[in-house]
């Protein structure tokens, strides 16, 4: 039986019921979350993804609190039902397509619930396509969209209310990246994969501000895009523009220490300055983590709560490079707002002084 509840919706991508996606084992399907309070404190994020070739879903959420990033993993097997956002004590509801969701946790002395409402219409960003030699390593879609949260968050029984004014952005992705097990067929002999990638989305008073690049190793962009959205603007009202970021790494890692993001704004060029206010690791989500690697196997149910002493994390292994820091952003024209610095720097990187894979800034 491959019939599902999704195959009574108009959602078919190909000729066979929705369970199936095509035939690469690494299509995925994924939510993302981040937000913060409107001084940029109290962050938290959460994901939600399907892998419909493994037959698994896992899910993740994430608050910091007093240094301590508390993070909740679930993983299940998926039962080729993908209209099921259900993933142990972790669910999203979509309440209105494009526009608001909810988060709701209850586990491991971690709850919330926390609704996400659209500030614009989602960005659809570029198709975001990478080989190594002749492998497909990524070929996906994601549209992003900033918005303000109402609800709360309680751990070990300390709840808070997210103030008026709460902020944060979530995306949706879909495609191909690698996901579950590692695939031991090596590459052709002398492909040595890199990867550097900046992500930048920013909440000001009545715009959002949205930037990505991912760049060869010589700093060369590849993949790169900015745009301008005034609130409620819909897809026709998105000022697609140019930018460029200006960076520097904290000494002893892979993390920026600031930035000065160009735009070419409707009224001219804009520099927008980025403070640095905290961090975030992504293996909180899954993603570089060891063990709750996204698309990993963990039997019928697994859940596990992972408390990360934030003034611990070794800036050296690899698994701690992969950070979202929150930002005080200023402009002149724009005011003050606030945003994350997501970066991820894997190999050899020389616009930073990276000449080797082990290299720390």
């Amino acid at each position: 039986m491959v019939l599902t509840k999704g195959d009574d919706f108009p959602l078919h991508q190909t000729p066979e019921p929705v369970a199936f996606a095509g035939t690469d084992r690494n299509f995925y399907d994924r939510y993302f979350f981040h937000g913060y309070a409107p001084d940029g404190s109290d962050f938290f994020a959460a994901a939600f993804g399907v892998y419909p070739h493994l037959n698994v879903a896992d899910a993740h959420f994430s608050a910091v609190r007093g240094g301590i990033q508390h993070n909740l993993h679930a993983s299940r097997e998926l039962n080729m039902e993908r209209m099921d956002l259900t993933c142990g004590p972790i669910r999203i509801e979509v309440l209105e397509p494009l526009h608001q969701l909810r988060i709701l946790i209850d586990g491991e002395g971690i709850k919330a619930d926390l609704t996400f409402t659209g500030r614009a219409f989602p960005i659809e960003e570029p198709r975001f396509t990478i080989r190594i030699g002749p492998r497909v390593f990524t070929d996906l879609t994601r549209m992003t969209q900033n918005g303000f949260y109402s609800g709360w968050i309680e751990i070990d029984g300390v709840k808070i209310e997210m103030p008026t004014g709460t902020m944060g952005t979530r995306d949706r992705s879909w495609g191909v990246r690698p996901i579950g097990a590692r695939d031991q067929q090596p590459h052709s002999s002398g492909t040595n994969f890199t990867f550097f990638w900046q992500w930048v989305p920013i909440n000001f008073t009545d715009r959002s501000v949205f930037f990505h690049v991912n760049a060869k190793p010589d700093g060369r962009p590849v993949h790169t895009r900015a745009v301008i959205a005034s609130d409620g603007a819909m897809a026709g009202d998105m000022y697609e523009t140019e930018a460029r970021m200006e960076a520097s790494l904290q000494p002893g890692t892979r993390w920026p220490k600031s930035g000065r993001l160009t735009v070419q704004g409707q009224d001219g060029l804009e520099v927008l300055t980025f403070e640095v206010l905290g961090r975030f690791q992504m293996r909180g989500l899954g993603y570089s983590s060891p063990k709750w690697g996204h698309g990993l196997y963990h039997g019928p149910l697994a859940v596990e709560r992972e408390d990360i002493d934030l003034s611990q994390c070794d800036p050296a292994q690899l698994e701690n490079h992969y950070v979202q820091l929150p930002c005080r952003v200023t402009s002149d024209r724009y005011g003050e707002g606030f945003g994350v610095f997501e970066q991820l720097i894997v190999g050899p990187y020389q616009p930073f002084g990276l000449q080797e894979f082990t290299d720390l800034g």
